[in-house]
């Protein structure tokens, strides 16, 4: 499905945080996670927090939502398809691998998608921002 402007670029980038929310907090209840769940506690708070700014970016420019036509960008490449199942009973490396996988989709989908908005320039600095955001989660998730 094509992302053809700034409302539809906003609606999936909730999307993909509201996924990553469920996915980390998901995974934070495991038992072969216990030793990350400070760290995934942390990005659920930060997650929470990027679905605000969403929200919030979408609101303070609602005006600019018809005006800015957005061309080549579709969600095919940025859907995950996380199965129940993966995350039942995952092993360590198996929640971090789905973890990193969210992060890396999410911060390739904010720069793409800054790229993109960039005739807005407060909606591209927050979705770099966001991009940021991730990228920072996968910094961490390296160190352990």
């Amino acid at each position: 499905m094509p992302l053809i402007n700034f409302g539809s670029v906003l609606n999936f980038a909730e999307t993909l945080e509201n996924n990553a929310l469920d996915v980390t907090t998901k995974l934070s209840r495991q038992d072969a996670c216990a030793d990350l769940r400070e760290m995934l506690e942390q990005f659920i708070r930060d997650i929470r927090k990027n679905i605000q700014t969403v929200q919030r970016t979408r609101r303070e420019n609602v005006t600019e939502m018809i005006l800015e036509p957005i061309k080549d960008f579709t969600r095919a490449s940025f859907e995950l398809e996380v199965a129940d199942s993966e995350l039942e009973n995952p092993t360590r490396e198996q929640a971090l691998k789905l973890i990193r996988s969210q992060a890396q989709n999410a911060e390739r989908y904010y720069a793409e998608a800054a790229g993109k908005i960039k005739a807005l320039p407060e909606v591209s600095r927050a979705l770099k921002s966001l991009g940021k955001k991730h990228a920072a989660h996968l910094r961490k998730l390296d160190t352990v």
